[in-house]
Formats: structure tokens, sequence, C-alpha cells
């Protein structure tokens, strides 16, 4: 019954929203506003998990619903809310106005994209195994409230996880081999992180509520375990992975990130700029120092801890190299920024670690790099980076890079822009800083660090034909692998993990290079409008004011030119 009504009292809902505004505010930039508020509170009861590692702990308690009327009802709000603002008539109202509704609408449009093409709940397990890994992580990363109260919302959610795997089974109706692959490897490594990571918040807990935290974890372990020997039984029956298209993926780059390029144009864009750096590399004098070698490095760690401890000492000087040269302003408010353990459960998709900034409802402003385990004698590009030279990575996850533009971009006062997460400019900005930095004379000429950007730009350059021929089913994921060793310069472990990340995330991998490409666009014509009044700094601290917007829209609001983003919407 709940499923056969939730649509109707959806769309009375709907109707109730948009007529219920007095005095000619209906399709009005204050209807519009209203109306997002109402779609954020949504969205954050109805993802609790995405809440919590957002910094809002209002459902820590909580997993997502996958049954099927939650699921069914979910798509349908969001394509009601979608049609409901696309029929907004927004062609009078001011700039500012229409842009917030341009952003709006892209957030719903990729919502309601994978919903429609990529149908997750239903081909994808890794979504019900991340829930489980993050309904954990997401409590644990930090200390925001009594070490007691989080377990004990770590209870709640484990005893919840079995019953989520049930939901799964349900849903999974046509399983992807390759997305299957990838959840067994991630639930045969999520042990540590709840046997070990999990119990050092529990040592305040009555021995009742130990006792039931533990029968908790272990049955959301065994549950966990029985659901990849079940992915693991049927592998061989499943589907091969399925690629979008050209069509969709032109869709995607319009409608949600409001790119004025195709997916041939995006191709073309990689092939010049993966050419370029692999040139540069062999104009090195020494090119050999494009392939970090731990063994040219003067203090190879002892440790785990003094490897973490070495990598994040290097942050200072960057931040003091970044004042003397006026590069960039930054602001009081800026936390203090950490070097962490990669979890194990994330590593089949993410081999080189990932950020996590201040979420954006945060009230701790700290923020984290999670890199793979500390091995010297590691063959992960990452960790022989990290150990000969590790300013490049730190200075795109750290300071100027992630850490700094997602500080700031939490801090707009405007809701919508806000929560808006363009990739294409996060990603495209934190590789932009590497180069900066590089250009700018941080680093020695014929230094580990010049040729380790070079090899970060030539691999970032291979990102985009390995995401745009996979999806777009020219290439299959083992075509993938091999370009990502041979053109990108990867080692074989780095290239798989590379690789399974852009399968299992559409549209990611281009936003390096493409968002860079985009910045340095916008650079060129910045200076020509400042002419003798130009400050690199200056362009700096007014591109990343407006948050993680659109590239085609910040150009929009410093060269007050929306060529680029009615381009992008045409």
């Amino acid at each position: 019954m709940v499923k056969q009504n939730m649509p109707f009292l959806i769309a009375v809902f709907l109707l109730v929203l948009y007529s219920g505004f007095l005095f000619g505010q209906v399709g009005s930039p204050a209807a519009l506003r209203k109306t997002a508020e109402e779609y954020y509170r949504w969205r954050n009861e109805n993802y609790p998990v995405n809440s919590s590692d957002q910094g809002l702990h209002t459902w820590d308690n909580r997993l997502t619903d996958y049954s099927q009327p939650a699921l069914v009802s979910r798509q349908q709000y969001v394509r009601n809310l979608l049609a409901a603002v696309q029929a907004m008539q927004t062609s009078s109202w001011q700039r500012e106005d229409r842009i917030d509704w341009l952003l709006f609408r892209s957030q719903l449009e990729q919502v309601a994209f994978f919903d429609r093409v990529m149908h997750f709940p239903e081909t994808n397990p890794q979504i019900y195994i991340h829930e489980c890994s993050n309904g954990i992580f997401s409590l644990l990363k930090k200390e925001y409230d009594l070490p007691r109260n989080r377990a004990l919302s770590a209870t709640a959610r484990l005893r919840q996880m079995p019953g989520l795997l049930q939901q799964a089974k349900a849903n999974l109706k046509a399983p992807v081999r390759l997305y299957a692959q990838l959840a067994i490897d991630s639930a045969h490594s999520v042990d540590p992180l709840f046997k070990k990571s999990l119990m050092v918040m529990a040592k305040d807990l009555s021995p009742s509520e130990m006792e039931n935290l533990i029968r908790a974890r272990d049955e959301a372990l065994a549950a966990i375990h029985a659901f990849a020997d079940g992915l693991q039984r049927d592998l061989p029956q499943m589907v091969a992975f399925s690629p979008m298209r050209e069509a969709n993926y032109n869709y995607f780059l319009k409608h949600v990130y409001m790119l004025p390029l195709d997916a041939k144009e995006v191709a073309m864009l990689g092939q010049a700029e993966l050419a370029r750096y692999r040139g540069l590399e062999s104009l090195l004098p020494d090119p050999s120092l494009a392939n970090p070698d731990p063994t040219r490095s003067k203090n190879i760690p002892r440790d785990q801890e003094s490897f973490l401890k070495a990598y994040e000492s290097r942050e200072e000087e960057m931040i003091d190299f970044l004042k003397e040269k006026n590069l960039i302003t930054l602001p009081t408010y800026l936390g203090h920024f950490y070097i962490r353990e990669l979890p194990q459960a994330f590593k089949p998709t993410s081999p080189g670690g990932f950020m996590n900034p201040p979420g954006v409802y945060d009230k701790d402003s700290a923020g984290f790099y999670f890199i793979p385990t500390y091995d010297p004698k590691s063959s992960n590009f990452y960790i022989r980076a990290a150990i000969e030279e590790p300013r490049p990575i730190l200075g795109h996850e750290g300071i100027p890079g992630h850490f700094l533009q997602l500080s700031i971009a939490n801090h707009l006062p405007d809701e919508i822009r806000r929560q808006h997460a363009d990739g294409i400019f996060i990603e495209g900005w934190a590789l932009y800083t590497e180069e900066m930095l590089m250009r700018t004379g941080l680093y020695l000429e014929n230094s580990a660090a010049q040729g380790q950007i070079l090899r970060l730009s030539r691999y970032r350059a291979a990102r985009i034909g390995v995401d745009v021929n996979l999806h777009t089913g020219k290439w299959s994921f083992e075509q993938a692998v091999k370009y990502f060793m041979d053109a990108g310069g990867l080692d074989r472990e780095a290239a798989e993990g590379e690789a399974a990340g852009a399968a299992s995330d559409p549209t990611q991998k281009i936003s390096y290079m493409v968002g860079k490409w985009q910045i340095m666009r916008l650079l060129g014509a910045y200076r020509d409008r400042q002419g003798s009044h130009f400050q690199l700094g200056k362009f700096h601290n007014d591109l990343i004011k407006n948050g993680s917007l659109p590239l085609s829209v910040v150009e929009w609001l410093l060269l007050d030119d929306p060529t680029s983003v009615q381009q992008a919407l045409r």
C-alpha cells in the first residue's frame, strides 16, 4: 500500500509546496531557495550515513533504507522536484538568482541521472558494502561527541546491517561482475575497521553495552562475509560491465557539469595533455625523476607513525611559501590538516588514498588525507612518491589544494552554492595548484618534485582516455588497465585500482585535467581583463571564493561572460 500511494503523496506535497507561496512568489527566487532548503533537509534525513560523513549527526543511529518502497519513493521525489524546478520561468531573474537556479537544477539532474541510467541499487553491490563501512567510519574519524555516545550509535547501525544486506540481495537483479568483485574485495578488508578501530570508542561502555556492541558487530561481520560469499559464488553468472554510452555521457557533461565540451572533445583534450606531459618528462635532464624512487631519498621512515609524521610536517614550509609569494589568502578559520592511514576497506577503489575535508555541516575545521599503509618496498606509486618527495601530493590534498578550497566553500553564505560540489572544479583546482607551485618556484629544476608533478599530470591526462572510452563503450576494463600502465606510467596495482575507480564512478576521472584546463583558460582571460593590475594571488582568491561551482559559471561570475554556460546548455 505504501508503494502504491507514495507517488501520489509526493505529488500532493509538491502541489502544496509550489501553490502555497503567497504574493506572487510562485517560481520566484524566494521559492527556489525555500525549495532547495526543503530538499536538503529531506536528503539529509534519507541518507543518514552521508549526513554523518558531512558532519551532521542527527541520524547517527540509522542506515539508509534500501527497501523497494523507499527506493521508489526517493526516485519519484527527485523526478517530481526536478520537473517543478525545470518549469520555473527564470528569464527575467537577476544573474545571481539565475545562477542559483542552474546550480540547484544540476544537483537534481545528477541524482536523477544515476537513478535513470546507472541503476546502482540493482547492479552495484559496492553501494551496500560501502554503506556498512562508511556507516562506522563516519562515526570514528572525528571526535564530535563522547566515545560512548558514538559507540552506541555504532551499535545501532551494526544491528541494521544484516537487514540492509537482505535488502541488497532483493534489489540486485542484475549485478555487474566488476562491481561485485570490488565489493568482495572491500568486504574482505572490513574486519580491522570493525574489530580494531571501532573498539577504541568502546572503552566507556557498560558491560551490557559492550556485550551488545560485540554481538551486533559479529552479526554484522557475519552478514557482510556471507554477502561476499554469495557474490563470489554467483560471480561467473553475473553480467559484464555495461557502459552508459555516448549520448548519456554527453547528457551528464552538459546538464550536471555544465561543461562546454562533449565526450569526443574531452577525449581529444586528454590526448593532447597526455602527449604534452609525456614530452615534458622526456625533456627533463634526468627523465627517471618522473618515476618516484624511495632509494633516492635521504630519509626513509622507520615505520607507519614516522612516515605519517614526516609527510604531515612538510605542510608548514608550503604555507610559508604561499604567504611569502602572496599566492593566496588563508582564512583565519582554517583548521589543521592531518595525514592518516587509509582503512583497508577503501583500498580497492582508492589505491592512492583519498581526501576527507571538513563536511559542509562540520563544526570541526580539521581535515585528513588517508594514504595507503606504509611499506618502504611498496610498488604503489603514491607510497613511493610520499617517501621520496611528499609535497606535490600534499599540496594537492592539503594547502593550497582540496583542504583549503573546500574549507572556504563550506563558509559560503548562499546555501545552494555551499551545497554544490562540482568535481571538475574541485579536482581541477587541486591539480592546477601542483603545477602552479612548481612554476612559481617552490621546487628546484630537475628535482624529484618537478619530475613527480609531470608524471602526476601525465597520468591524470591518461584518466580522461580511460573514463571516456570505458563509459562510452569503446574499451574493455583490461584495455583501461593497460592504458594506465603504458600511457600513464603507473604500476599494475595502481592501474587496476584507477580503472576500478573509473568504472565505479563515471566521469570522476576526467575532472582533474579538464578542470585544470578550464582554470588555465580562465586565468589567461582574467589576466587580459586585469591588464597591468593583474595579480596571481588575487586571481586565486577570486577563483575559490565562489565555492565548488562549474567553471563555466565561475567564468560568468568573474568576467560577466555567460558564453560558456550558454554553450554548455545549448
